[in-house]
Parts: C-alpha cells; sequence; structure tokens
C-alpha cells in the first residue's frame, strides 16, 4: 500500500471509529491548537466568506468545525467511493489534504498538492480543445477564465464561448475585455436548475462572491442550459459560489447527450465535494473524475472538480 492509499485509510478508519461529538471535539481541540495567527486569520476568513459557517472562539461559535465533523463522519463512505472513482493519485492526495486539513488542520500536505503547473482549471494534461469547442462559462465575473482559456489554448481554440454572470459591474467589464473577439457570447444572468427568477446578495468585499439566493432584494434572470443553449456543447466550466448543484441539474441534456468536458468548483460548502461528482455520476457513469487544487495551504478553496 503506498503512502497516499495508507494516509487515506487510516483517516477513514480514525473517524468512522468515532462518534459525531468525538469527531467535533477532537476538530475543535487541534483547531485551538494551532498558532493564535492562523486562528485569527482564518475566523477572519469566514467572517467575510460566509459559505462555510462561523468561526469565532471568543464569543463560543465553532459551527464551522462541527459542519466539517458532520460531513467527516456522516459522509466518509461517499469520500471513500470518491477516491476509488479519482483517476490519478494526484487527485487521491488532494481528496487526503483537504479531508486531512478539515479534521488535523494538516497544513503540510494541502500546500504539497497545490497546482503550480498550469494555469487554474485548463490542465493541459487532461483538458483537449480544438477549434470546434464551445465553451460554456457558468460564473465569468470579468471574464478572467475565458482569458486564460484564450491564453492556454489561443485564440483561435474555439467555436463558440458563452459567459454568465450575475453581478451588473462585472458582466460590463467582460463584455469590454472581448468586444473585438467573434462568437463570444456574454450574458448578464444567473444559472439555475430552470428558468425563474432569483435573487442575489453583494458581498462586502469582493463582487466574485457575490451569491444567488432564492428571496432577496436584487432580482436576476436565471436560466437553465439546457433551455438557453440548444446547440451542443463541448465544456462547461462552474464556480457560482455555491449554487452549483442547481446549476449541474439545468445541465443534465447536455451532459446526457454530449458529455461535455466538466470543470466545477467544489468548495463553497462542506458538501459539494462528494455530493457533485455523485449527481455527475448518476447522470453519465462513463464520467472520470479528477480533482486539481489552487487554492492556498490554511484552507482548501479553489478545488476543481475535473469530469471527462
Amino acid at each position: 500500500m503506498n503512502n497516499v492509499d495508507k494516509k487515506f485509510q487510516e483517516l477513514k478508519e480514525k473517524i468512522s471509529s468515532k462518534t459525531l461529538e468525538e469527531v467535533y471535539q477532537e476538530i475543535k481541540n487541534n483547531y485551538l491548537a494551532i498558532p493564535v495567527s492562523i486562528q485569527d486569520s482564518l475566523e477572519d476568513y469566514f467572517k467575510k466568506f460566509s459559505y462555510w459557517g462561523k468561526l469565532d472562539r471568543k464569543n463560543g461559535m465553532y459551527e464551522e468545525l462541527y459542519l466539517r465533523a458532520k460531513s467527516l463522519k456522516e459522509h466518509m463512505n461517499d469520500y471513500s467511493i470518491l477516491y476509488n472513482k479519482l483517476q490519478d493519485y494526484r487527485s487521491k492526495k488532494i481528496l487526503v489534504a483537504i479531508l486531512s486539513n478539515w479534521y488535523q488542520f494538516d497544513f503540510n500536505t494541502l500546500s504539497t498538492s497545490m497546482e503550480t503547473n498550469y494555469s487554474h482549471y485548463f490542465d493541459l494534461d487532461l483538458i483537449k480543445c480544438d477549434s470546434k469547442e464551445v465553451f460554456v462559462d457558468l460564473g465569468c465575473y470579468t471574464g478572467d477564465t475565458i482569458s486564460s482559456y484564450l491564453n492556454t489554448y489561443g485564440v483561435d481554440c474555439y467555436d463558440k464561448i458563452y459567459g454568465y454572470e450575475v453581478t451588473k459591474e462585472s458582466f460590463e467589464k467582460a463584455k469590454e475585455e472581448f468586444k473585438y473577439l467573434s462568437n463570444i457570447y456574454l450574458k448578464n444572468k444567473a444559472v439555475s436548475d430552470k428558468n425563474e427568477v432569483l435573487y442575489f446578495n453583494y458581498s462586502e468585499v469582493d463582487n466574485s462572491a457575490n451569491q444567488v439566493v432564492e428571496d432577496g432584494r436584487e432580482k436576476i434572470e436565471a436560466v437553465s442550459i439546457d433551455e438557453d443553449i440548444l446547440e451542443d456543447v463541448t465544456m462547461i466550466k462552474m464556480d457560482i459560489e455555491g449554487y452549483e448543484e442547481k446549476a449541474l441539474e439545468g445541465c443534465r441534456k447536455h451532459i446526457e447527450k454530449e458529455h461535455p468536458k466538466l470543470l466545477i468548483s467544489v468548495y463553497h460548502n462542506h458538501e459539494d465535494l462528494y455530493k457533485i461528482p455523485k449527481m455527475i455520476y448518476q447522470m453519465d457513469s462513463s464520467y472520470q473524475f479528477y480533482l486539481r487544487y489552487y487554492g492556498n495551504h490554511i484552507f482548501p478553496t479553489e478545488i476543481v472538480l475535473i469530469a471527462i
């Protein structure tokens, strides 16, 4: 048994042998044992970005740690299924690094799992593109991922590109960025499992973190990709601040019919990491799964599931 398999097995056995309360208390104790400066940094981060729950030791709030424990204890079998489906040991090590960080605040394994060779999403060993590519970017922000795609594969390596962005300011910047390129279609819309009216909350710290919600003040038109794009698509990227599951369901017909390459952010809560691969597998069991990690060494963000 190699060291990655061994570490995953040890983690699985350790968590499986404990109750939820014991797992939570161990995570809490591990948290309180790390340097105070890192505790402060994490708590400040979770105040700015509310995806994962509250963490404030001075006020006795440990919701984020409890949600970690709940995910690890109740879904270790799901993580084990995912581990066995991952197609390379880079991916398996990333999964071990994430779970070990959640459980033991293991910064070292996370640090050594970060992607340094290729740009975000576009691993050249996995993602092959050509002039017939129809790329759909969900959460295109100011066009940074589209620019990265063009820089990686070339401006002649697509047929059409569609971009969806909820924030008007970011949408206008993306429009300006690509105004001289043909066949790039940008839409100031949200994406969901059906056509509907949704709302979104503005982030106080970063427009890239604006969240679509089902009730609020700011209305936004939402569409399903199945209903909004009627032609075949070859690649779909998602980074939509926790609304990925709904959007994925709205791509079901494209996934079942055309089997596009999928590049999906799976870090906006403690569930998407196991739940989204399961959803894709239920839609089309022929997909193969990889993980790539583009975040930092303290807390695992910018986790991308690649399904091909």
